[in-house]
């Protein structure tokens, strides 16, 4: 019998940011992220169902994978990413699974929020 293999599946994201109060502060606001301080090179986030971290312990890298934020009202996302400071990059658009819109964060990271509505 051959062993079923896991299929793997996002289990982390880590950003390298230069401030992690302000990181804190940011995504607290925008989204309601709750975090753990793991000394003052690391702070764990989490959105409720995925974890990830901020790191002082590396150079800032803005660019690589586009995270994708996912939420019920888009309308209530942008404006709370706005009002948390970021430079919204591609406004609201449609595409065949819904809408969604990118902004960039206080380290020059671009994100995505979606929604199916």
């Amino acid at each position: 019998m051959t062993a079923v293999q896991s299929i793997p599946q996002i289990d982390n994201i880590e950003f390298n940011v230069t401030d992690i109060a302000r990181s804190k502060a940011f995504y607290g606001a925008a989204f309601g992220w709750s975090f753990v301080d793991y000394g003052p090179t690391y702070t764990e986030f989490s959105d409720g169902r995925l974890k990830g971290g901020f790191t002082t312990g590396e150079a800032v890298h803005p660019g690589g994978p586009l995270v994708i934020l996912y939420t019920d009202d888009l309308t209530q996302a942008l404006q709370h990413v706005e009002a948390a400071g970021a430079r919204i990059s591609r406004a609201a658009f449609e595409f065949p699974g819904g809408r969604r819109f990118h902004f960039i964060d206080p380290d020059g990271y671009e994100l995505a929020v979606w929604s199916d509505r």
